[in-house]
Formats: C-alpha cells, structure tokens, sequence
C-alpha cells in the first residue's frame, strides 16, 4: 500500500511525532529506562499471551515472565480498573509512565527501518548491528519485544509491529478502510510533576469517544522506536477522563474499556489487580503519555 492511499492529515502526523517524540531533542534511552518502561508495557499487553488455551486443550508457552512470578504486585501494573468505577467523585489508584522525551528512542526514516530485519531469527545479526552483547539488558529487551512481535495474536485480534510512523499509518488505514480518516487519542499531564503513583479523583462527567472501530498503539523496547497496535473486533468503550491527583497533578487521561474479557488468560494482569473474576465484563485501563488510540474521525 502506498503512502498515497492512505487517509489522514498533517496534523495527525505532527500530533503523532509530538506524542512520541516531544520536541525532538535527547540523547539514547538508558538501559535501565528500556528495562523498565519494557517490562511495564510488554506485561500489559502480553499478559494474555502469557498461558493460551489452544483450541485443542494445549498450552502454549509462556512469552513473557508472568507477573503471577512476583512476589509484590508491580506498581506500574495500577491502570485497570471497571467501568463502574467511572464515576464523578470516585478516587482511583493510577501509576501514570511519565513521558521524557530526551530519552526517547527515535523513528527511523521510512526506508532505513525496511532495509533492517526485525525479527527475531535475525537477532544475533541485529546486536551485532547495535553493538549489543547477548546477555545485556538491552539485548533482553530486543529479544522480549521481538518475540512479543511474533507471538499469535488472540482470537479476534490482529496485531502488527510498525517500525516507522508510515507503516503503522497504513496498519490503521488496513483497520477503518482506505478511504477513512482517523484521528490521535492521547493522554494529556496538564502540570508537571515527578510522582508517578498516586490516587486519581474523577473531576468531571467522563467524555465518551465514538468508536466503532480502534486501534490501540504501544511504544516498545528496542533500538529505535516500535510501535506495537493492536485491534479487536469485540466492543470497546474509548473515554477522556479529566482527573485530579492527590499531589496537585492534573491529567487529561485516555481510557479504553474491553466489554468482551473472555478471551484473555485467567492469569491476566488486571483480574490480579482488581480481584475480579477471569471474563468480568467492563475492564478498563488508562494509557501512558507515550502510547495512543486511533478512532474513526467522522
């Protein structure tokens, strides 16, 4: 598919480099930062993946570390909660990934990003290309995103890696129709602030996004910048939440909420964190600074 055929605006490109890049200045991402944004965004997404249920009673095995391994509950798992729970006044406990753009990894240019391999055959090849040593935590991380990448998407998924702006434009664009035009959902911190959990009040009458169809949109470890999105033809609910936090924070938040949960693990991250049962109807999670939402724009 060609860039021409996809539909979308300037503005939604600009939207898109300021949501992931900032202003565009920085330095390298740290190995302690690609670990730890790494292992928060890969277990959200992947926990799911974690233990599948074939259809002829196998299991497939686990991709990622589980957090069931862990002996305390991660606090950068707290961005679940239920759909009930969305109502103005109601406190809610949210670990909110704070956005440093300095140490963001960058896109590539369209061309450079195809002539790399990314997969996950290729990785003795692409540490060699970066620099990397095999058991270093960047080469972990690599490995963790690439097989993630990989993985089988769930039932009634479809799920692609972009490794350039361009190639997820036209992921979407393969989602809503060539001839559809779409529009950025992104979290919004509207003050400063370097508490990264705290509890969160509901300030206002939550907005509700018309979303027929989305496309949900994370940032991943690796060199230079991945995308993993994912869409899923069950119902979901796309929100803004205007919340204060109890250290002053204030934030314009993204939520989406799944009404179908009966094809994710029973080990899944957010059943842990709730205590809910395994399929509960109407579980929620904000999204970080750093990853998106796309939604038809009529």
């Amino acid at each position: 598919m060609s860039m021409k055929s996809v539909s979308f605006s300037f503005h939604l490109l600009l939207l898109l480099l300021l949501v992931m890049h900032g202003d565009g200045s920085g330095t390298e991402e740290t190995a302690d930062d690609l670990i730890s944004k790494g292992n928060s965004v890969l277990r959200l997404h992947s926990m799911d993946h974690d233990r599948q249920t074939e259809d002829d009673g196998t299991t497939v095995q686990s991709r990622v570390d589980p957090l069931s391994r862990m002996d305390h509950m991660d606090l950068s798992v707290m961005v679940f909660f239920t759909l009930k729970d969305l109502k103005v006044g109601n406190s809610l406990p949210i670990y909110f990934r704070k956005k440093d753009s300095s140490k963001s990894p960058r896109f590539l240019p369209r061309q450079e990003a195809d002539s790399i391999a990314f997969s996950l055959k290729e990785l003795p090849n692409l540490l060699r290309l970066f620099s990397l040593s095999r058991d270093s935590p960047q080469a972990k991380a690599m490995e963790a995103t690439l097989r993630e990448c990989e993985s089988q998407a769930i039932k009634g998924e479809t799920k692609f890696c972009a490794t350039s702006l361009e190639s997820m434009l036209e992921f979407a664009s393969s989602i809503f129709g060539s001839n559809t035009r779409f529009k950025t959902l992104a979290t919004e911190h509207l003050t400063k602030s370097s508490t990264l959990f705290q509890n969160y009040t509901v300030l206002t009458t939550p907005e509700e996004i018309p979303a027929p169809m989305m496309v949900a949109c994370h940032t991943v470890p690796y060199p230079y910048a991945i995308l993993y999105c994912h869409s899923q033809v069950t119902e979901n609910r796309v929100f803004k939440v205007s919340l204060d936090g109890e250290n002053g924070d204030k934030v314009t938040a993204v939520a989406v909420c799944h009404k179908d949960t009966t094809q994710w693990n029973r080990n899944h991250v957010s059943f842990r964190v709730l205590g809910i049962e395994p399929g509960t109807p109407g579980v929620c999670h904000f999204f970080p600074a750093d990853n998106f939402v796309l939604v038809p724009d009529p």
